[in-house]
């Protein structure tokens, strides 16, 4: 007879991840109306397995987080809310804040709305963490929902980024973030947006790689330019990127170092301060990839907007480079 014991532990673990994922699922439901939640995420990864289809109480509440492109595109084609989150590893936390921050740029939800999170293992396709959050006070540099990015509530401008831009830039760092260059670690800075008040703050380090070629050419949506960008973040110095995501320099430094100093954690490296410098002075947005843990950081207006950290066992003690 054979040996059929190996192969009923795969269906058992299939069946516990669907059982958790339905308990979860309808745990979120409750907490949503119990908390009143503006809105339920929900990391599709973690659906593979289960077809769920939202109470009508939820409906137009819920932000389905999802690492395909052409699976955002269907989700909206079917009238719903969703937004492409960075294709690589990201602990449940990550994946959470990464989420909450594109909805954030995008408008989708505002700073100081309570929100149901749901995460989980890609590689299991099952939910296995649900998280109640009320988004805090750092996300009002986002203005408020509709005009996110362009101006705040009382008609300051805040930034001239586009959400699309934004989402990509972060992309590209936790790609940088979890994969480094080659194998090797690889620290990197971007600038991104309010340029005409950037540009005057920084000198080039290098001839700028980027001079002189066609706009179309040296976009961040552009796919084909993300090599290059991987590539010349090993250089030392920033990307000072245009709103609309044409790229307009690399290894760019940057003169500005006014900061308060009450509004940065301790162990900060050069990098983040520079970051935290030229948001506090200019409209735009910052994004760091720390060499030496692989976290993104995105800084506005002086301060940490959101980490996102690399999966990892450990991390060895230090400041973040």
């Amino acid at each position: 007879m054979a040996d059929t014991s190996g192969s009923s532990r795969p269906l058992k673990r299939v069946s516990e991840g669907v059982d958790l994922t339905r308990s979860l699922l309808a745990h979120a439901e409750a907490l949503a109306e119990e908390t009143s939640a503006a809105a339920v995420f929900v990391y599709t990864d973690a659906l593979r397995d289960v077809a769920w289809t939202p109470p009508a109480q939820l409906r137009g509440r819920v932000i389905y987080a999802t690492r395909n492109e052409e699976e955002r595109v269907k989700l909206i084609d079917e009238q719903k809310q969703a937004i492409k989150i960075p294709s690589v590893a990201l602990t449940r936390m990550g994946q959470v804040k990464v989420a909450v921050f594109l909805a954030l740029s995008q408008g989708l939800v505002e700073g100081g709305d309570r929100v149901v999170c749901l995460a989980g293992a890609r590689e299991t396709g099952s939910l296995d963490t649900v998280l109640v959050m009320e988004i805090g006070r750092e996300f009002d540099v986002f203005g408020r929902s509709g005009d996110s990015l362009s101006s705040s509530s009382e008609g300051e401008v805040v930034s001239d980024v586009s959400p699309e831009v934004l989402a990509r830039v972060v992309e590209i760092a936790a790609d940088l973030g979890s994969e480094g260059r080659e194998g090797k670690a690889v620290g990197a800075l971007f600038v991104v947006g309010d340029s005409e008040r950037v540009v005057p703050l920084t000198r080039q380090r290098i001839l700028n790689p980027f001079h002189g070629y066609p706009e179309d050419k040296r976009n961040v949506l552009d796919v084909q330019l993300e090599e290059t960008i991987k590539e010349l973040a090993t250089v030392d110095g920033a990307f000072v990127i245009r709103g609309d995501g044409v790229v307009l320099s690399s290894g760019t430094y940057l003169k500005t170092t006014s900061v308060p100093e009450e509004s940065l954690p301790r162990g900060l490296g050069a990098r983040h301060q520079a970051a935290a410098a030229i948001t506090f002075v200019t409209h735009c947005f910052a994004v760091t990839v720390s060499q030496s843990t692989g976290t993104v950081t995105v800084f506005r207006k002086g301060r940490i907007v959101t980490e996102i950290e690399k999966p990892t066992k450990a991390r060895e003690a230090g400041p973040r480079s």
